[in-house]
């Protein structure tokens, strides 16, 4: 009886308290890992979550009774949790780590009521020790083990991925190598004549570049690869203005204008995803710009729907053209490995076949998607999206006031 009441008056305690908890929680956390003080419980995702974990936890060391993983109200809790780490990048040391501060917490917690409470048998506050010991590595086991699940199942889709592109860029490379070996060999024949040989010469020139291209897209790749919190993060617009400046003799030999919505929010995206991306959008609309058309332009927007409670956020990026469009018969096969829609319709224009499945293996990866639109007035939309949950965007489009308070209040009192 002494144990049960013991645990009773702990468990009503624990959730009186429970905000006190997760603040003590998260403050610990983030001085142990460099992640933003607003990303640790982001109000969209667990903030309202993680005091519904501290209830549960109130409810087990009430409860007294014994209980298998699957029976614990607080692994669904836990498992967000782990959801949630592994998409910001921790590893596993930091969420073993982050649960012995949840420990410390509880425990710290527990000896401060004690106090209070007062002359309590060395049975009741082992036992009640033990409950909280219990369900602390119940929430651990159930994090860590969906957040490996998850990581495992990332490991074998980015294999598959990396096997698939292997396969693409094999197949490109041999063809770009062989041709670059036949031009060359025939070269040194004494029978050429000088437009013959000027012809194999911009065939070795034109599958250089293609070769160089293929590297170029394999060393942005390798960038994407790399851990998230290794990324560099970069504002939309400036992606876009980087992309536009390397791709700035292109569009005045073609006599495009490029052009950078003003309006764009101001978002931070991963530089190396998102501009390997407009590089290829922005170059296939430069590439395939109409001729007959006294002023030719490409055109980069970026639109923010800051997420709901019914509906996730995502940022739209989208790059608009008022080139040769698309053939009706093409459309559906845009992002195929190897697919050219124009290659048999426009002549002269180098290209591999794979810009724009790299646009879709990068985005998707990153948890996106990408699309294509045809307006009737001509030209061409290629789009895509990226999944967006964090305070500063909503902030950036200019909504969500109260959260953007929450998000500066924190700034200041970690500050």
């Amino acid at each position: 009886m002494a144990q049960v009441e013991l645990a009773a008056r702990l468990a009503q305690r624990l959730r009186e308290a429970r905000s006190d908890v997760v603040s003590r929680w998260l403050d610990r956390i983030i001085a142990r890992v460099t992640i933003e003080p607003d990303h640790v419980f982001p109000t969209d995702q667990l903030l309202n979550h993680v005091p519904i974990l501290v209830d549960g936890i109130a409810d087990y060391l009430e409860s007294g009774e014994g209980v298998t993983d699957g029976d614990v109200p607080v692994v669904a809790k836990a498992m967000e949790l782990g959801a949630l780490r592994h998409s910001q990048g921790f590893d596993a040391y930091e969420i073993l780590k982050e649960h012995e501060l949840l420990a410390g917490v509880l425990y710290t917690f527990m000896r401060e009521c004690l106090t209070e409470i007062g002359t309590a048998s060395p049975d009741a506050v082992a036992f009640c020790w033990q409950r909280v010991a219990e369900v602390t590595e119940h929430i651990r086991q159930a994090t860590m083990t969906h957040f490996l699940r998850i990581s495992a199942e990332a490991v074998r889709l980015r294999e598959e991925r990396l096997r698939r592109f292997n396969r693409m860029v094999s197949h490109e490379m041999k063809n770009r190598i062989g041709a670059i070996r036949g031009a060359s060999s025939l070269l040194s024949e004494p029978w050429l004549e000088p437009a013959q040989s000027a012809q194999f010469v911009r065939i070795i020139s034109q599958n250089a570049e293609g070769l160089q291209r293929v590297l170029e897209n394999l060393v942005a790749l390798s960038r994407i690869d790399a851990d998230s919190r290794q990324q560099r993060n970069i504002v939309l617009a400036q992606a876009a203005a980087e992309v536009t400046r390397q791709l700035r003799d292109a569009a005045k030999l073609n006599g495009v204008e490029v052009r950078l919505d003003p309006k764009m929010p101001t978002v931070e995206v991963d530089a190396a995803a998102v501009e390997l991306c407009l590089a290829n959008y922005i170059s296939n609309a430069i590439k395939y710009s109409d001729p007959s058309k006294a002023k030719k332009w490409v055109e980069v927007t970026g639109e923010l729907i800051v997420s709901t409670p019914a509906s996730a956020g995502e940022l739209l990026v989208r790059v608009r053209d008022n080139g040769l469009g698309v053939p009706v018969k093409g459309r559906e096969r845009l992002f195929e490995q190897f697919f050219r829609a124009h290659g048999e319709t426009v002549t002269g224009v180098e290209g591999t076949g794979l810009g724009l499945s790299i646009v879709q293996e990068t985005i998707t990866s990153l948890g996106g998607r990408v699309w294509a639109e045809f307006p009737e007035e001509g030209g061409t939309v290629f789009g895509f999206s990226l999944p967006s949950r964090r305070l500063e965007d909503a902030a950036a489009a200019g909504t969500h006031r109260d959260q953007l308070a929450l998000a500066a209040a924190s700034r200041g009192a970690t500050a």
